[in-house]
């Protein structure tokens, strides 16, 4: 009896699965040719989220156009969708743009074809790698932007040598080791914002802007604020005011001198610009020799794509979110991220989830990444007065301690610094600081945005910042008539820094932490920075 044996049929799918994939796209690619080529130019080809060479294939160019030609469809029906007033439709174009980047073929492992080429590559290993992150993301109620085991507070982030000298139950107070023989009379209290840890002024040594001042020959302090528990609920925008001019007190009784320059970063800065008012209302203006101010706003009627998050349904939730009169800092760190979806919420999605890629070791992201909880009722009273009805900026229609708060009173000489692509405190919104005070300022513009416009280090020689002596009315015009210098600015703000307060004295005594009236109590970067 003859038997034969079992061939296989000529056109029979490879084993490789590789090869089977490659195939399929094969086909796909020949039915689809001619009509991805109807549709081409529907999305910038300089958009990160569709870059590499399996976005080309007919299939997945399909896919792409198709995707930008909805977008550009659901937008300008955005645009022309009617609204009560200018915020609604502001607020309007934000859902909408927001529900596009979600929508995008990048986020999803069926269209993403960089995502399918690398799971069929990996056997389906990046597919089970992504789930797995998923997983730990949604226990911990957190987006993971980088490896959580990379830095080690005061190992290798926030490591300039110092001592907390100074502690109440809401800061503490972190003085710098002198690395000059002298240093400039005038010291300097740095109050960084409370939504973020302060190491964003201390990351790795090249970045750290605190080990650059120390260095530059300054006397340097900082407030380490401390994450809200249940303890601090009762903590309201008066306490952060007082814990402000306690600090400077502190500073000016340590090294006996008549007053501090400082340094407000953010929402630090807005409580800054009321110190200031708050002093000078009493007569005591003269503790703060210059304020400088970081990406801060006094006047909120500009405030960017924050303002979308400002409405009764907005305020109800942050209500009821707030456990114990604490509002968990993950929350806000979840508006921030909307604000650049594509770039903090969907890129993550792709590269974590989708290609289940190993997390990087990013100091930046690791700092943006450590959130702080806030006492509710501060942060509710800050969104309603200063956001939503733009207290700050109208003289007295805002009190604290007692002291009815009028920014036309502050006559210290300040430096306003913003980032030309700042999306939380718009160069717009920061520049109308100059429109309040009426003392001495100087204005500069710098390149990049919150953060990055901020923490440039000299040694970086990235980005530019541009200047502009001339008496100018608007933000237009200071950019139309100013100077473009490349690199950091810090050089620049540290020239004018000097000229408030040229005068120096020896680098000893109370200039060195814990040798003075204040003894350590515990080495730099202390203990508030590691509270959860």
């Amino acid at each position: 009896m003859m038997t034969t044996e079992p061939t296989e049929p000529k056109d029979a799918i490879p084993a490789n699965p590789l090869a089977a994939y490659q195939q399929m796209l094969d086909m796909w690619g020949q039915m689809l040719a001619p009509i991805a080529a109807l549709n081409r130019d529907k999305v910038d080809p300089k958009d990160r989220r569709f870059q590499g060479e399996d976005w080309n294939h007919p299939l997945f160019d399909l896919i792409r156009q198709g995707y930008g030609m909805a977008a550009e469809q659901m937008m300008s029906l955005a645009e022309a969708a009617p609204a009560t007033d200018a915020h609604e439709k502001a607020k309007q174009l934000f859902a909408v743009r927001a529900l596009v980047d979600a929508m995008s073929p990048a986020n999803s492992p069926l269209t993403n074809p960089v995502a399918l080429r690398r799971a069929v590559e990996t056997n389906g290993a990046s597919l089970m790698t992504g789930f797995q992150h998923l997983a730990e993301d949604i226990q911990r109620g957190q987006l993971t932007h980088t490896d959580p085991t990379a830095f080690r507070l005061g190992e290798n982030i926030a490591t300039t040598p110092g001592k907390v000298v100074y502690q109440t139950r809401l800061f503490q107070l972190i003085h710098y080791a002198p690395t000059t023989p002298d240093v400039l009379k005038t010291p300097l209290v740095i109050f960084p914002p409370w939504i973020n840890r302060y190491y964003i002024l201390d990351l790795t040594p090249e970045k750290s802007f605190i080990k650059w001042c120390v260095d530059q020959g300054i006397s340097v302090f900082i407030v380490s604020w401390k994450s809200a528990d249940a303890s601090l609920a009762d903590v309201i925008w008066d306490d952060y005011i007082a814990a402000q001019i306690e600090a400077v007190d502190v500073v000016r009784d340590l090294l006996s001198v008549p007053s501090v320059h400082s340094i407000g970063y953010c929402v630090a800065g807005t409580t800054l610009a009321a110190t200031l008012a708050i002093l000078a209302a009493k007569g005591e203006a003269d503790k703060v020799r210059s304020a400088t101010f970081f990406t801060a706003q006094v006047d909120f009627e500009k405030a960017g794509d924050l303002l979308n998050f400002i409405d009764d349904a907005h305020i109800s939730a942050i209500e009821a979110l707030a456990k114990d009169g604490v509002m968990d800092g993950r929350y806000l760190a979840a508006t921030f991220n909307l604000l650049r979806g594509n770039d903090l919420i969907w890129s993550t999605v792709s590269k974590n989830y989708l290609m289940g890629e190993g997390y990087p070791a990013f100091d930046l992201l690791h700092w943006n990444g450590d959130v702080t909880n806030l006492p509710a009722k501060w942060h509710l009273s800050y969104l309603c007065d200063l956001y939503r009805d733009n207290k700050l900026s109208q003289p007295g229609a805002l009190s604290a301690l007692g002291v009815p708060i009028d920014l036309t009173k502050v006559t210290t000489p300040s430096f306003i610094q913003a980032g030309r692509e700042d999306h939380i405190a718009p160069a717009q919104s920061v520049w109308k600081m100059r429109d309040l005070f009426t003392g001495p300022n100087r204005f500069l513009l710098a390149g990049s945005g919150h953060i990055a416009g901020v923490v440039n280090p000299p040694s970086a020689q990235k980005y530019q910042y541009w200047t502009n002596d001339a008496p100018v009315a608007s933000l237009d015009d200071f950019i139309a008539g100013a100077s473009e210098t490349k690199g950091s600015w810090w050089p620049y703000w540290r020239g004018w820094l000097t000229d408030q307060a040229p005068e120096t004295v020896a680098a000893t005594g109370a200039r060195v932490p814990g040798a003075g009236t204040l003894k350590a109590i515990e080495d730099a970067p202390g203990s508030y920075v590691k509270t959860r």
